[in-house]
């Protein structure tokens, strides 16, 4: 086991020796920031656990929450964080070999025990995870989330139980893999993230015994994705990068795009905006080059116009509205309104992105759309998008238009 850094433990001895409990760190967190940032905030829940894995030295708490420790000490940041002895950043090898899962969750039972299982066993298998695929396009994750960890556990026991020839298991690992994909996607769309990164893992681990290396860098550049955006942007960075080695340069045309997509949202959400655009142009050529190529099915969804919805939320995320705000305004114009979830969040960019170009009435109009549409959806997704939207435009509250939305649509505390 790594040993717990210095940073770690100083974060919990400072909180117990002022007998907080990890609930009251939340709280005194809250309390440490000014009414804006409160806004963007987490659920007293969320932060909860994020607390937890700071102090267990899994990841270093980023801005705001830096501040937000010092304050609530009362200590500065150089003496709680020992950045004049900070370690350098890990290596994309070393990240990843940290995320993998201690021992083999895929270890076969003694030979016989098990029923045989063929390719037709194999084949509908596939057919199931494709559903639930096109099933968490319509269905939010809180909704999904049993039956995908029901899918999961059937097929995992199915490979350790079963008797099969070396073809069959192969193509049951890379079930295992594409199935622990979407739902770790869907655990981590119902907001339960740790158990969405333990799917991501065992997924990793299945399409890696399996030699599939396309399968292995999207199973990893969805776990990089979902750190990218409730953990340390620096290591989803560094994650994505072990994605594209892993992929290689002979990967199919969308592995590369979602791939590099995924590595300039780490580095918008970090802040770095030449990197993220360079890795949007890499996206772009990768896309451009499917003709007549051979593409895995679960990458049904990667098109042009989900690129061009990454590429403007990337711009949003970098405060850039100029550049989200016609992209994103075209394509939504032509998106499958069936497709409730995302339709709803990429409306709270765009509503975003017209309050930072200073056009609070439409961002009114698009964020009451967005608002309306996730009123029912059991998505921590939007949710948390809700919560970002409405703080954004609190400033224009003197608006008759946004005070009528920010009236009907309280800010959650």
């Amino acid at each position: 086991m790594d040993e717990i850094p210095g940073w770690a433990l100083r974060l919990r001895a400072e909180r117990r020796e002022r007998l907080w409990s990890q609930r009251q760190m939340a709280r005194a967190l809250t309390e440490a920031a000014d009414e804006s940032t409160r806004a963007h905030l987490p659920t007293r829940e969320s932060l909860i656990r994020m607390i937890k894995d700071w102090e267990k030295g899994k990841h270093q708490p980023k801005d705001p929450y830096r501040v937000l420790y010092c304050r609530a000490f009362d200590l500065p940041e150089a003496e709680l964080f020992d950045l004049a002895n900070k370690a350098a950043r890990r290596s994309p090898a070393q990240v990843l070999a940290a995320i993998m899962p201690e021992g083999d969750p895929l270890s076969r039972l003694p030979a016989g025990t098990g029923r045989r299982v063929g390719m037709g066993t194999v084949r509908d298998l596939s057919a199931r995870v494709h559903g639930l695929r096109l099933a968490d396009d319509v269905i939010a994750g809180s909704d999904l989330i049993r039956p995908a960890f029901r899918e999961l556990d059937a097929a995992v026991r199915l490979y350790r139980c079963g008797t099969h020839t070396e073809e069959a298991g192969r193509a049951l690992l890379v079930n295992i893999g594409e199935l622990a994909q979407i739902v770790g996607w869907i655990a981590s769309d119902a907001g339960q993230h740790d158990q969405a990164a333990q799917t991501y893992q065992l997924g990793i681990s299945a399409a890696r015994e399996a030699g599939d290396g396309s399968l292995e860098a999207n199973l990893i550049g969805s776990l990089a994705y979902q750190i990218a955006n409730v953990g340390d942007a620096q290591e989803s960075v560094a994650l994505t990068r072990a994605a594209l080695g892993t992929a290689g340069r002979h990967a199919s045309p969308r592995i590369r795009a979602l791939t590099w997509d995924r590595l300039a949202w780490a580095h918008a959400r970090a802040g770095e905006a030449q990197p993220a655009i360079r890795a949007l142009g890499e996206a772009s050529a990768a896309l451009a080059s499917t003709a007549g190529a051979e593409e895995p099915s679960y990458l049904y969804w990667v098109s042009p116009d989900e690129l061009q919805i990454m590429e403007a939320r990337a711009y949003t995320e970098l405060r850039r509205p100029l550049r989200a705000v016609p992209l994103l305004s075209e394509v939504l114009t032509r998106y499958d309104a069936t497709h409730v979830r995302e339709l709803a969040l990429y409306l709270s960019w765009l509503a975003v992105a017209l309050a930072d170009a200073n056009e609070p009435e439409e961002a009114a109009y698009t964020a009451s759309r967005m608002l309306d549409m996730s009123a029912d959806l059991t998505s921590d997704r939007t949710t948390q998008r809700a919560r970002v939207v409405l703080a954004r435009l609190k400033p224009y509250a003197d608006v008759p238009e946004v005070r009528e939305l920010l009236t009907r649509y309280p800010m959650s505390a």
